[in-house]
């Protein structure tokens, strides 16, 4: 068997079980794992299928889906404009930088995470703050693949209870996703080739997943969520020095 597949799935597995526990993670350490491995482009092109799979599911357990897309859509609006708008950050000239942003946005969410940190955003502001915060995501997304900042805070900031922001996040993460997919697409970083390893990626995603679920009613959803962003800072910091 390709070892390369066979880190891909050693990859794929824990990030699957940190989807499953606390609803969120997959992409953030796919990609930082994956950029080990190859460029920040090809990685977030084997991870667009497991992202999108997860990530739909995700956004269409609840029945809430309506109110938040009225909700939100200049959010995801921006999202779009942005991930478009920063296309080819992750290849050509700037792909060398990649890789360091993706460590320095890794380090960031970590660091939020570890501090547990929030802030509430006032419903009058939403109509100006939502499609900012949007293009600010996508512009990261284009760039390192991660659509966690400052989405992840702003949806955490906006007086959702727990099941709209689960549900929130995966709506925002599957547009990510698609927009994401739709300028790697346009830049031919898909090819035949991605096919084995974005397979591989989806099946033991899922796999993690399903045991991530099984485990969330008996692990400390506190200890794994300290583990898993001291983790990623760890990542995120040698992602971002060892260039």
């Amino acid at each position: 068997m390709d070892l390369t597949l066979v880190w891909i799935a050693l990859i794929f597995l824990p990030a699957g079980l940190a989807k499953g526990v606390i609803g969120l993670g997959l992409p953030t350490i796919g990609m930082g794992l994956l950029a080990l491995l190859m460029a920040p482009a090809e990685a977030a092109a084997v991870l667009a299928l497991p992202s999108l799979v997860t990530n739909v599911w995700q956004m269409l357990v609840g029945g809430r889906l309506t109110a938040l897309i009225r909700r939100l859509w200049p959010m995801m609006l921006g999202v779009c404009l942005g991930t478009w708008a920063g296309a080819g950050l992750m290849t050509g000239l700037s792909a060398r930088y990649a890789t360091i942003a993706l460590g320095v946005a890794l380090m960031l969410y970590a660091i939020a995470g570890l501090t547990a940190f929030r802030f509430s955003v006032r419903a009058r502001l939403e109509p100006i703050l939502s499609p900012a915060i949007g293009a600010i995501t996508g512009v990261i997304t284009a760039g390192t693949g991660v659509f966690v900042i400052p989405a992840v805070p702003y949806l955490q900031g906006i007086g959702l209870d727990r099941d709209e922001l689960v549900q929130a996040l995966g709506l925002s993460f599957t547009v990510s996703t698609v927009a994401l997919a739709v300028s790697l697409a346009a830049s031919g970083v898909f090819a035949p080739g991605m096919i084995a390893p974005t397979l591989v990626a989806l099946g033991v995603s899922l796999l993690g997943m399903w045991l991530g679920q099984a485990l969330r009613e008996r692990l400390s959803a506190v200890v794994f969520r300290r583990c898993f962003f001291v983790g990623l800072l760890l990542l995120g910091a040698w992602l971002a020095v060892k260039w």
